[in-house]
């Protein structure tokens, strides 16, 4: 389904992943543009996973979002607030975000069920739940994590 405004889980933010993506959405539902069927994992999922690790929580994250802040300017907010990642830190968190669902309590049944779910075109090259993101939001290309990983 495509979205006018959400960005992609791949779009960095000072180096991390997905922050850009969450931070849409934010903007998106305070707009009423979001569909509805995102209302469930907001805040939640990747989008709590990355509060958590930086230390900070999304309602504080959202209302810095709907101040006019940036997605800069927010995720310093968050490093200020909570936690300042390392280099390393920003490694691994890009490195769990951009994998999961391959190889693991995801990969054998989820994965698969929401290909099914989203009606696509099962051929093996959808691994991860970033990859059902950007295929379902008409963005995916099989290379396209290696092009953000550049």
């Amino acid at each position: 389904m495509t979205i006018e405004g959400i960005k992609g889980c791949y779009e960095k933010t000072g180096g991390l992943f997905y922050f850009a993506r969450m931070c849409s959405k934010i903007r998106l539902r305070h707009a009423g543009t979001l569909p509805g069927e995102y209302d469930d994992m907001l805040g939640q999922g990747f989008d709590g996973r990355t509060c958590r690790y930086l230390s900070v929580r999304y309602e504080d994250v959202r209302a810095q979002v709907l101040s006019g802040k940036s997605d800069e300017e927010t995720l310093e907010w968050c490093m200020s607030a909570g936690r300042r990642l390392s280099d390393e830190e920003v490694l691994i968190y890009n490195s769990f975000m951009s994998k999961r669902g391959w190889r693991d309590d995801e990969t054998d049944e989820f994965i698969p069920g929401m290909i099914k779910q989203y009606g696509l075109t099962d051929d093996g090259s959808v691994i991860t739940d970033f990859d059902l993101i950007e295929m379902d939001e008409g963005r995916w290309y099989p290379e396209m994590w290696r092009d953000a990983w550049k």
